[in-house]
């Protein structure tokens, strides 16, 4: 079933599925691009944020006036399977993960790392996903879900990538054993999940936990992967409709094959990602802050992802 409406020109269709668990019915879209029988596809599990939903994240859905079609604009044109899962609710009533932060008190309570891990079985069983390429990006609690999936399903993934997430600073969950290439998008201007670290959260969000700072974050699976301290920077040309942002990326790890560590920073970026084509409506714009145009969240991270793999199994 085509979930667009008849008025609406989808070049890839985005289907509803389900997914019997202990914990009941667990739902996900799936975005499947047109590819010949048996080849086998990227994998890219896209993790929304808390109160937000997977039909957003494949631009389903309409947030606040806003729809985000960025992944799915990729998806087409690079031959990319995406998968959105479903978040449950928490004790706020808003769809969320059970990632690793022990203070969220809204979090969802649900085994979410046995959910993904059934729904990558799934995937490869059923939906051609290429075991070796599973990849997992993951927006604000998303992101918090994409850490703690790197710890605990690390040699399941070829690569996670967060976007406006912290590290927990108080964690229930062991700390990252297994080394993985960790792509990290934030915007320093962001009120949500402070760019230094703190309270995550603003008035109207609250139970939302601490954060460790983003470079704290990163620094983490940095000394994990044994990379140096020094990294590599690129400047993005800069966008006029930009305004106050700038896009630096930071690069740790020299083989795109390999260990690497990239920090996309957003001077003056708020909690939200960036794009050159999309913008925020006026309201979403007060509630999130600014958005960069230098630069596609959705190409920085498959560009990262691209010709990462996950280790054979033995």
């Amino acid at each position: 079933m085509n979930l667009f409406g008849a008025g609406a020109a989808a070049a890839i269709a985005v289907t509803d599925h389900e997914l019997g668990r202990p914990e009941g019915v667990r739902h996900y879209l799936l975005a499947q691009p047109a590819a010949d029988a048996g080849t086998r596809l990227p994998l890219v599990i896209l993790l929304h944020g808390h109160g937000a939903s997977a039909a957003w994240m494949v631009g389903r859905e309409s947030f606040a006036g806003y729809t985000a079609r960025d992944w799915l604009r990729l998806a087409e044109r690079e031959h990319i399977l995406l998968i959105a899962p479903q978040g449950v609710n928490g004790s706020d009533g808003k769809a969320a993960w059970n990632d690793c932060r022990a203070d969220a008190t809204t979090n969802a309570e649900t085994d979410d790392v046995g959910f993904i891990s059934a729904l990558i079985d799934k995937a490869v069983a059923e939906h051609r996903a290429d075991p070796r390429r599973i990849y997992v990006f993951g927006t604000s609690n998303g992101g918090g879900m994409a850490y703690r999936l790197g710890i605990e399903l690390g040699p399941r993934l070829a690569a996670i990538g967060v976007q406006s997430a912290l590290m927990p600073a108080r964690s229930k969950c062991q700390p990252p054993t297994y080394p993985l290439p960790l792509f990290i998008t934030h915007g320093t201007a962001d009120k949500i999940a402070p760019y230094a670290g703190g309270d995550v959260g603003h008035w109207a969000l609250r139970g939302r936990g601490t954060g460790l700072s983003v470079d704290e974050s990163a620094a983490i699976w940095r000394k994990l992967a044994q990379l140096p301290e020094t990294a590599a920077s690129y400047r993005f040309p800069h966008a006029e409709m930009s305004k106050d942002t700038s896009a630096t990326r930071y690069l740790w790890g020299s083989d795109p094959a390999g260990l690497q560590i990239a920090l996309l920073r957003i001077d003056g970026g708020g909690h939200t990602h960036s794009s050159t084509t999309e913008k925020l409506p006026w309201l979403l714009g007060k509630m999130l802050g600014e958005v960069n145009h230098d630069v596609n969240t959705s190409d920085a991270a498959w560009e990262f992802f691209r010709d990462k793999r996950a280790a054979p199994k033995e």
